[in-house]
Parts: C-alpha cells; structure tokens; sequence
C-alpha cells in the first residue's frame, strides 16, 4: 500500500540531524474501540454541607438535590472533619459559627492539611458586616454567602466555584494549558456540533536524553518551548479557532478541523526544531547528537529531540462519536509516527466498516 508523504520543509540545521516530515494517510494499524470509561466527570459532585441549624441545612441539601448534586450533611467543623476522612468532597459550604470547630477554625485545618488544601470552600454567616467576610477569606474560603440567601444564588455560586476549581486543577502549572478532562469536553462539543474535526496527539522523541544530559530544569524548557510553538501555530491557521491541551509530561493535544492539520503541523515542527536547537548546548547542537552514558558505563548517542505526531480525522466519510476512541486513534496514529526518522505526521483516513470484520482503507 502507498504511503503519501507530505513534502519536507527547508532545514538550516545541521546535516547530521535528520529532518523529514512527512503524512501517512490510511497506514493499516489495529484499532481499539471505544469504551466506557468512568472518570471523574461521569460521576456527580459531592457537596458538604457544615452547620448546626439543621433547617437551613435541609434547605441547602434539597435545593443542590434538585440540581443533581450529590451531598452529605455534618452539624459542626469536628464532625465535618471526620467525615472528610472516610469520604472526599468535592465543596464545603460551611457555616461560620457552629461549635466545638467554628467554620473559620475548620478552613485554617482544611488548608493546612496537603490532602484538602484544594477543596473549594464557601463560608456561610448571618451577617452582612465586611469583617466576616474579610476574616473568612483570609482563613482560606473562596467564596461566601450572606444569609438569608435565595436558592439561585446558592446554586449559582456552588457551580461557578466548582468550575473555577475544575479549571484551576486541569491547567498545566508548566504550560498553562488545559488538561485530560478540558480536552475530553472540548472533542465532545464538536462531537455535538456535528462538525468535522481533528484530534493530533503529538510529543518530542527522545526527550528522555534532553533530561539525562541537562536535567529536568532544560527539560521542562523544551516542553515549554513545544508549548509555544503550538500557540505560533495554532495563531497561524487562523479562524476557527483550534484547542491546544497539555496532557502531562512532553504529551500534546490540539483539535482542529481537518483542513488545518497539514499547515498547523508543518509550522509546529519547523518552529519546534528551530527553538529546541537553541536549547542545546553548542558542541551538541554543532555536531547533531548528545553523548549518553548507558548503565554499563558505555557512550551512546542520541540523535537531536524532533516530533512524532499521530492524527485521528472525523468527517463525513468515517465519523468518531467518542472522544476516547478519538484520543485512542490519534495516540494509535502517533505511534506509527513514532517509527519514521525525524518529524512525521501520520495521519489516520479509514473509512466506515462494511461488515464486523474488515476495515476500508484508503
């Protein structure tokens, strides 16, 4: 079966690092299917409700109830404390004064323990005075309401502080990109759109020797610089906009339309290469290869870090329904990518089944 290439950009890089970037369309690799998978975002929030006034905590309980919210009820910070132990919230709503562990005390100890330093918290207080507000935000809550409160602002700030602590935890501290869960909504809005899209997966080759020559520090430099040459990209292809996510390490998503992977890919690659040849020492950069020492105290060489980039298409022709499978064809795609010299591009372009048991590839 052929295998189109697409052509190889200029170089000014040394000739003994080898460049080529190059499309596989329809390479003939297994496929897993889809599956059902239960992650954190199938499940349904659980909200902890702290206070001693056990009316308005029935009121609190049955209105998060109705919005779908799973929620467990303490009658004071102790006993909100031990119920963290056996089961882990994903909100407190915590009223201000309760005994034994007022809500103040119960804040400082929940951020001071590097188990629920990240639980979101809205304090609740009787008073409307600026101190009380002041005093439980500088204990650690992130939000408060001032009883008596109606059932839309206690729903509307419960969700809005979840979203931001969901957002906050899924960006990358590294690249400030999005992370597993973003992209996984992300494919599955466009899913819902009913557009066609791409998902590319893509990470650097050989960066483990980037980290065993220079150590983790110019290692996160490399990865900073992939990230920043996805931004140029992405810029670059223009409307509509594409998605970038951080999946972890030196791992990569974007999601894009089908007619902007072949330019995005060609300008991340380029752009990549150019910047990780500054991040090499200049002996390395000059001569195209690091000197590594195995276990056995032999020197080996490790060619310059390029790119591996695998993408899965969904469009009228074969439609992907489920982000996972999406996330799986392209990782697939990326693998085959994996075993070609220098920067390449596979591209996966099967087509519809026409019976359980063969594929259609073109």
């Amino acid at each position: 079966m052929p295998t189109p290439s697409w052509p190889a950009p200029p170089s000014t890089a040394p000739t003994t690092r080898p460049r080529r970037y190059a499309g596989c369309a329809g390479w003939p690799s297994a496929r897993l299917p889809g599956t059902d998978v239960d992650t954190a975002d199938d499940r349904k929030d659980v909200i902890l409700v702290v206070d001693d006034d056990e009316d308005i905590a029935r009121f609190v309980e049955f209105n998060l109830r109705l919005q779908g919210f799973e929620v467990i009820l303490a009658a004071d910070g102790q006993e909100a404390l031990e119920l963290i132990e056996r089961q882990r919230p994903d909100l407190a709503v915590v009223d201000l004064m309760m005994p034994r562990v007022d809500g103040l005390e119960l804040t400082r100890r929940l951020r001071a323990d590097p188990m629920t330093a990240a639980l979101p918290v809205i304090m609740l207080t009787a008073k409307g005075m600026t101190q009380d507000k002041v005093n439980g935000l500088n204990a650690g809550a992130d939000d408060y309401l001032v009883k008596p409160f109606d059932n839309a602002e206690l729903v509307a700030r419960v969700s809005s502080t979840l979203r931001r602590n969901k957002e906050f935890r899924e960006v990358s501290p590294l690249t400030g990109l999005p992370g597993n869960s973003r992209i996984r909504r992300e494919i599955a809005d466009r899913v819902r759109a009913g557009t066609d899209y791409a998902v590319g997966y893509i990470d650097i080759d050989r960066f483990k020797s980037v980290n065993d020559r220079y150590g983790f520090v110019r290692g996160d430099g490399f990865i900073s610089a992939l990230a920043r040459s996805l931004h140029r990209a992405v810029v670059a292809v223009a409307l509509p906009p594409a998605f970038l996510g951080h999946v972890g390490g030196d791992d990569f998503v974007f999601v894009c339309t089908p007619e902007q992977v072949r330019p995005l890919t060609l300008r991340v690659s380029v752009d990549f290469e150019k910047a990780a040849d500054a991040l090499y020492d200049p002996t390395d950069r000059e001569r195209g290869y690091v000197e590594l020492k195995d276990r056995r105290g032999n020197i080996r060489r490790a060619a310059l870090v390029t790119l591996s980039i695998g993408v899965a298409i969904s469009d009228s022709d074969k439609r992907i329904t489920d982000p996972l499978e999406a996330m799986t064809v392209a990782s697939e795609m990326k693998t085959v990518a994996k075993s070609q010299p220098g920067s390449y591009v596979a591209v996966d372009r099967r087509r519809g089944v026409s019976d359980p048991g063969r594929r259609h590839v073109k």
